[in-house]
């Protein structure tokens, strides 16, 4: 069976389990990444002997799973390792943990047992083929890891890794896409990981030429590995510090590129040790000297001397870049008046590992420089969902910022652009900060205060849901009629009826059937390419190819927004159909679809689909359900009708029981120790003396427990015979079956289910709010008074019949 890629994700990080109490989580990633690259290359090795990454004698994989169970292991695995490092030349990057420090994975049997475990884990794994159809599989798990890595790690040691939604956002903001030549040149000055620069280099599909400077060694490290796990052996990363030592020049000053991205490390104190900025060789200050307690504008003016003269770059910085002023003001309006700040765009908070603060992306274009072109703002700070303790930003958040950036479209409440006159003038004097230009802040909903005191719902709130009446024209009339006074409508149903009639109404259902019309065309349009998987596939690719036909088949549809669609489409792909594809591109459509039976290797702690004779079975690619619904619609019913007798037996057991075994009940010594009662105990109980009505209780529950017992029986007897049924149909299917089962039933149905409830959801907003106004004016002051003097009366009724007293002697509410 091909690995998926959950199947991948859950076993390296089951090997993190092996490391845990010995060390910091910022450790392990020296351990398990260097096994992982191990077993890559080994396996890459194994399939093609040409691979760049030459394994020696002694310095491979097998090497490794042969030490299992030595007492030496940790040195053994050191020397297998070394080899392979000194084969390649890989010294410093691929040998840095050491597997036999016993201060951090235990002395002399505990070491033992955690290696032999953790090489075991990595046994299992079938690593040779890199995914499918040119898709990353390896890299991406090394993602997945690093980004885990990062989140454990806590603040300062979450530095070397950048969210991959933020890198692929820097990446086509400036311009990286499939038309980028391949001649074309990359470059971070602070590449980190090397997270960043592989996103953006994975958005030209013809490839780029990445160049890289990470000062910290380890990290430098992981970043050569991540280069070779992605298929980018050949990328030039160097070691140093890149203010004080830049290691790109070309004699004449620094190597320039195409495009540069960089996330450095914010608002760093000591960003000048090294080398003096006024008489900096390479004139990266022309433009002024940052302070020294403030380092971002020092990494910003190295990216921005770094680009040729066409070049563009995106680099991550604290938003006081934006408005700090003194020398960093000064540098901003030069920059500003040259024309090479294209674009800001602000990110949530809590988004990056590092810090919780904010950042934004700034965006430098030497391309288009004009003096007066003005800067493109985005405000996208409310645009993420949670993800654990951190933000993250979702698919529809990423399309959206890229999409109004290269568009420059203009969004109230979102989007601007701001001219260098507006920017320069005496209010702002050059400040960027985003709020200056972009109110964001959520609108408040205003109480009408002479609809509280008269009545009647104010027709300014009833027009604010215009795109609501524009799609149902007759639904205003039908829920609101005029008032007495202008401007105020009453209602014309009851509060507890709004929602009925909206949902009932024939226009609301004639939009449910557009919706759904949509969604049929957009998958007409998939389901021949869908049909032609096979191991050419790219699902990356095919992923693209349907999400760019969301907007054609929902972009005229009101009420519901595409943005909204689209993420359904990539949640579902992380969920369920990346790894579906992956599976159909690596072995086709029938094998992929067959059971497989779980052995002793296999983790018992993954869930079975179906049971059958004792033997648990996994059905990776089509769910069980799917080919009852289909084949066996019949046998379930019947099934389904044992389960429910046998509830209903069970249930009336239960119910007698509650009544008999209470104290002094006749049947409270026949429950076991567990609660249960049993039929010996029952019918020993039942030879005792206990009377005409204890004797009926008893054969009472001899039948009762009888009856619920064979219910069990016949409903676990039918179960097992549907399973068979349904096992045995796996092995008869045809691939054309397969592949309606998947597409149609699988596909199709769950994404069909998620869009309908989804624009069901987004028209519902009108019966929500409708009832929300009905609610809050249903009853002006004057009946509100009128209600409260009722009140009284009611109360002092009832004190007066309690007391005893006359109407006089109870008072309620103020005297006059």
């Amino acid at each position: 069976m091909a690995l998926k890629k959950s199947q991948l994700y859950s076993s390296l990080w089951k090997s993190c389990d092996q490391l845990r109490g010995g060390m910091d989580a910022s450790q392990y990633k020296d351990y398990v990444l260097t096994l992982l690259f191990m077993k890559y290359v080994s396996d890459k090795y194994d399939a093609d002997l040409d691979s760049v990454i030459k394994v020696p004698e002694g310095g491979g994989w097998t090497d490794m799973v042969a030490c299992r169970g030595q007492t030496d292991i940790g040195d053994r695995i050191n020397k297998i390792i070394a080899r392979l490092a000194e084969a390649n030349e890989l010294k410093g990057v691929i040998d840095q943990a050491d597997f036999n420090d016993d201060s951090k994975l235990g002395r002399g049997k505990a070491m033992q047992d955690r290696l032999s475990k953790l090489v075991g884990i990595f046994e299992s794994l079938d690593l040779g083929t890199n995914g499918a159809g040119g898709d990353d599989l390896l890299g991406d798990a090394y993602e997945y890891l690093m980004r885990h890595f990062a989140t454990q790690s806590g603040k300062a040691k979450g530095q070397f890794y950048t969210p991959a939604e933020v890198s692929r956002i820097m990446a086509q903001v400036i311009g990286i896409g499939p038309d980028t030549r391949q001649d074309y040149t990359i470059y971070d000055p602070t590449c980190g990981s090397g997270s960043l620069l592989l996103r953006a280099a994975d958005e030209a599909p013809r490839g780029l030429t990445i160049y890289g400077q990470e000062m910290d060694n380890a990290t430098w490290g992981l970043a050569r590995m991540n280069m070779i796990l992605h298929g980018h052996p050949t990328a030039d990363l160097k070691h140093g510090n890149v203010l004080a030592d830049p290691q790109f020049t070309d004699g004449r000053g620094l190597k320039t590129f195409d495009f540069a991205v960089a996330n450095p490390p914010f608002s760093t104190k000591s960003w000048s040790n090294g080398f003096d900025p006024l008489n900096d060789q390479f004139e990266r200050f022309e433009n002024g000297v940052p302070p020294d307690e403030y380092g971002d504008f020092a990494f910003l003016l190295h990216l921005v001397k770094s680009l040729k003269n066409r070049g563009r770059g995106a680099i991550i910085l604290p938003h006081g870049v934006l408005f700090r002023g003194n020398r960093e003001a000064t540098i901003r309006r030069k920059l500003l008046r040259l024309g090479l700040v294209k674009g800001v765009i602000g990110l949530p908070e809590n988004l990056f590992f590092g810090t919780p603060i904010p950042a934004c992306i700034l965006v430098v274009d030497k391309a288009t420089v004009q003096a007066d072109r003005g800067v493109f703002m985005i405000d996208a700070s409310h645009g993420y969902q949670k993800d654990g303790a951190k933000n993250r930003l979702r698919a529809r958040d990423i399309h959206r910022i890229v999409s109004v950036f290269n568009t420059k479209t203009e969004i109230p409440r979102y989007s601007r652009m701001i001219s260098l006159a507006e920017i320069s003038d005496s209010s702002n004097d050059y400040n960027l900060n985003i709020p200056r230009y972009i109110d964001s802040s959520e609108s408040t909903d205003v109480h009408d205060l002479d609809a509280h005191l008269n009545g009647g719902i104010p027709n300014k709130d009833l027009d604010a849901l215009d795109r609501y009446w524009r799609v149902f024209p007759s639904l205003r009339a039908t829920l609101f009629e005029p008032n007495w006074r202008p401007g105020y409508s009453d209602p014309r149903v009851e509060h507890r009826d709004v929602k009925k009639t909206v949902l009932g109404h024939h226009e609301f259902r004639s939009y449910t059937h557009r919706v759904a019309t949509a969604t049929g065309r957009w998958c007409d349009v998939q389901r021949q390419r869908l049909r032609t998987i096979s191991v050419d596939t790219s699902p990356r690719r095919l992923l693209s190819e349907m999400a760019a036909d969301l907007w054609t088949c929902f972009a005229d549809l009101p009420l519901l927004d595409c943005y909204d669609v689209y993420q359904v489409l990539m949640d579902y792909w992380d969920d369920t159909m990346q790894d579906d594809l992956y599976l159909i591109a690596s072995e086709g459509w029938r094998k992929a679809a067959q059971p497989r039976r779980f052995a002793s290797e296999w983790d018992s702690r993954e869930k079975a689909d179906l049971t059958v004779k004792r033997q648990r079975w996994k059905m990776d690619l089509i769910p069980p359900e799917l080919v009852v619904a289909r084949y066996f619609g019949a046998e379930q019913g019947t099934t389904e009708a044992l389960r429910r007798r046998h509830e209903t037996a069970e249930c009336e057991l239960q119910m007698y029981l509650e009544e008999h075994t209470g104290r002094g009940g006749v049947l409270k010594d026949a429950m076991n120790d567990k609660g249960r009662i049993t039929k010996k105990r029952l019918a020993d109980l039942g030879k005792l003396e206990y009377g005409d009505r204890g004797q009926d209780v008893f054969r009472r529950c001899t039948q009762l427990v009888a009856t619920a017992a064979k219910a069990t029986r016949d409903a676990v007897d039918a179960q097992n015979d549907l399973n068979a049924l349904v096992l045995a149909k796996y092995e008869v299917l045809t691939t054309s079956a397969i592949v309606e089962l998947i597409i149609e039933d699988k596909w199709f149905g769950d994404l069909r289910t998620e869009v309908e409830a989804l624009a069901e959801s987004a028209s519902e907003y009108i019966a929500v709010r409708t009832g929300c106004l009905i609610d809050r004016y249903l009853k002006p002051l004057r009946t509100l008074e009128r209600d409260v003097v009722g009140y009284q009366q009611e109360v002092a009724v009832r004190l007066q019949k309690l007391l005893g007293h006359g109407t006089n002697d109870v008072v309620l509410g103020p005297r006059s």
